[in-house]
């Protein structure tokens, strides 16, 4: 009996309890027109983006739960599709597009290849290829291909640019290495001085072969004192004209302008020794400086200004001179005309020379001519010039054929040790040497007396 009871009654209270949820659930479910609101609601939180509650497609009535899960799958999409365009807005071009986006993966598709091919374009645009076009992207496309036509138009110009500066520079840099041929010849001291380090970039008076530095080059070390005003000379002035004189007594002019020394800003500095010519202007009123015959220098200012010359070791090139006949004339047609016969001879030498040269007697009939620099050469080819232009027929003195005797000595002042005196004594020496080798050729008959 019981267990027929437990039987009877167990199965019942069960359909009780089934039958109780069952009407529990049913009276949650929404009705169709609520359901239909509700899902509108969701799709206008999926469009604007708005926070999105999860969607319970359960609690909708039958006939809207297939619709809730297509709008739960479109959900999920939206995210997809979002995340990958926050990617490729980032500069992400490695992914593709979600497969299931259908025709929404296609266009972001089409678009990172537009951006890939965009990129790779842009690369050869960097690297100098200008040729490149950007086709099928509307008006991204027409600007980017007038960006390039602007760049290809401004490399042109800039193309042309540098042909015209690249033709300035060979001009510039030809008519410079013409300035430094000339001067380079010259006795002129010059120094190419960079205006960024300061530095001498350049000296014509180093020796060949010998590297570029920042040093003077050992034939100008007696300069030394004026190197920081040439150095800290500013530029400023597109060309001027200074002196400078140092505290020893030498003194020197300066020409200084800018210059592109091998594509370096510089300033060239053309350096002249004038301390010759402000001595000569300082003593030209002295009458102890002046031969009282001639007008020239005499033999103190020669020993003044050879002393200076040697103690500061500069080049220079002595031309010693001996006049002859002078003592013949004297004797045979008195002092008057012997004078003239001098003053002739002094009249030619100056005219042939720079007034800053310095020209003095010595004694008598000895002279004496310096001229800074190595310049045997040029010493030699104007003393035959004067000596030609000295024995012209209408430089005669009755029937005395005028005539004078030279020798030239290099004084190299870096390695010179001898005084003054013994430079002259050298040079009288060569002079005599002359003079007798033309008294044997005389005895033996092979030199007239008009040649001699």
């Amino acid at each position: 009996m019981e267990l027929e009871k437990n039987g009877d009654t167990l199965p019942e209270q069960h359909s009780e309890a089934q039958s109780s949820n069952e009407d529990a659930h049913a009276a949650e479910i929404l009705p169709v027109e609520d359901s239909c609101r509700h899902l509108t609601e969701y799709l206008e939180l999926i469009v604007t983006g708005g926070p999105q509650p999860p969607l319970n497609t359960d609690l909708l009535s039958e006939p809207c739960r297939e619709l809730g899960r297509a709008l739960e799958a479109f959900c999920g999409l939206v995210e997809e599709l979002n995340d990958y365009t926050s990617r490729l807005a980032g500069g992400d071009l490695s992914q593709d597009p979600p497969e299931r986006g259908g025709r929404l993966s296609g266009g972001l598709k089409s678009l990172r290849d537009g951006l890939k091919r965009l990129t790779r374009q842009a690369g050869l645009v960097a690297k100098g290829d200008l040729s490149q076009s950007l086709p099928q992207m509307g008006e991204f496309s027409e600007a980017f291909d007038a960006m390039t036509r602007q760049m290809r138009e401004w490399e042109a110009k800039l193309r042309a640019e540098v042909r015209r500066a690249q033709h300035r520079a060979v001009i510039i840099e030809s008519y410079t290495e013409m300035l430094v041929e000339l001067l380079d010849q010259r006795d002129e001291w010059m120094l190419v001085v960079d205006q960024a380090t300061r530095e001498i970039v350049h000296c014509n008076k180093r020796t060949r072969g010998i590297e570029e530095a920042s040093e003077y080059c050992g034939s100008c070390q007696h300069r030394l004192s004026i190197q920081p005003a040439l150095l800290d000379w500013d530029g400023s002035e597109r060309y001027q004209v200074w002196e400078l004189e140092e505290d020893r007594g030498g003194c020197y002019r300066i020409i200084s302008f800018p210059i592109e020394w091998k594509e370096r800003p510089s300033c060239i500095h053309i350096v002249m020794d004038i301390t010759a010519e402000k001595m000569n202007a300082r003593h030209l009123s002295d009458d102890i400086y002046q031969d009282a015959e001639t007008g020239i220098r005499n033999r103190l200012f020669l020993e003044e200004f050879m002393g200076q010359v040697l103690r500061e070791r500069q080049d220079v090139t002595l031309c010693y001179l001996d006049l002859g006949g002078v003592a013949d004339i004297n004797t045979s047609y008195g002092r008057k005309v012997g004078d003239a016969y001098l003053q002739n001879f002094v009249e030619i030498v100056r005219k042939n020379f720079r007034s800053g040269d310095t020209f003095a007697r010595i004694r008598d009939d000895k002279f004496c001519l310096m001229l800074t620099g190595n310049v045997k050469h040029l010493i030699e080819r104007k003393m035959n010039e004067i000596l030609s232009a000295f024995q012209r027929d209408d430089d005669r003195v009755f029937s005395h054929r005028c005539n004078f005797k030279y020798s030239i000595i290099e004084v190299e002042g870096a390695s010179n040790v001898m005084s003054l005196d013994r430079l002259l004594e050298n040079a009288e020496e060569a002079v005599k040497r002359q003079k007798r080798k033309q008294e044997r050729l005389r005895k033996r008959g092979l030199l007239d007396m008009e040649d001699w």
